[in-house]
């Protein structure tokens, strides 16, 4: 647990280095917040595609730069994207410049449009397939005993590639999970646990 200001957070809190503002303020109001708003599941679920294979205080530091280069992550937007927006983001600094997660954004506001439109909501398809309410971690886990998939995630995974989504393997779907407040994997000992 990270405690620079007197409060205890969970171990990656702190970021790359103590002390990290970032880091904590997104730990403290973002990680783990049950999240409805279209739009910020879909940023949220593109910024995890970025972050596959970097930091998450990698991806944090360039947000206002993603926010920015995919006009606000609308995903209408965002999947009428042409040629010139692929070459416009591979040359943009203020993002993660990958050929491949930039084509998995476009191609994955395509498919969350085309789930919307099925199940009505992005957050009624989760709904479906995660069961609510957010599991909580038992009062004696550790971070030991995290896991990095889960059942529930192996199969939101399965289903979101088999409805065209790209970067969205078990992994990356369940820290999505816990980004969004599909599960609540706040330490015990964290001001944040509400085991």
């Amino acid at each position: 647990m990270a405690t620079d200001d007197a409060l205890a957070r969970c171990w990656w809190a702190g970021g790359e280095t103590p002390g990290d503002e970032l880091m904590a303020r997104y730990h403290d109001s973002e990680w783990g917040v049950p999240v409805a708003d279209e739009v910020e599941l879909f940023e949220r679920l593109i910024l995890e595609c970025f972050q596959a294979g970097l930091s998450w205080s990698t991806i944090l530091r360039k947000r206002d730069g993603f926010r920015t280069a995919f006009r606000g992550f609308d995903p209408g937007v965002v999947a009428r994207f042409s040629d010139d927006d692929r070459a416009r983001l591979l040359g943009d600094g203020s993002i993660v410049r990958n050929r491949a997660k930039i084509d998995a954004a476009i191609g994955n506001a395509v498919a969350f449009l085309a789930t919307t439109a099925e199940f009505g909501s992005f957050s009624g398809y989760l709904a479906s397939m995660v069961p609510a309410p957010p599991t909580r971690l038992a009062a004696g886990v550790t971070l030991a005993d995290l896991p990095a998939t889960t059942p529930s995630s192996d199969a939101l995974s399965r289903d979101l590639k088999a409805r065209g989504f790209k970067f969205v393997g078990s992994t990356i779907v369940y820290a999505f999970m816990q980004s969004v407040g599909l599960v609540d994997d706040h330490l015990p000992g964290c001001f944040r646990y509400a085991g």
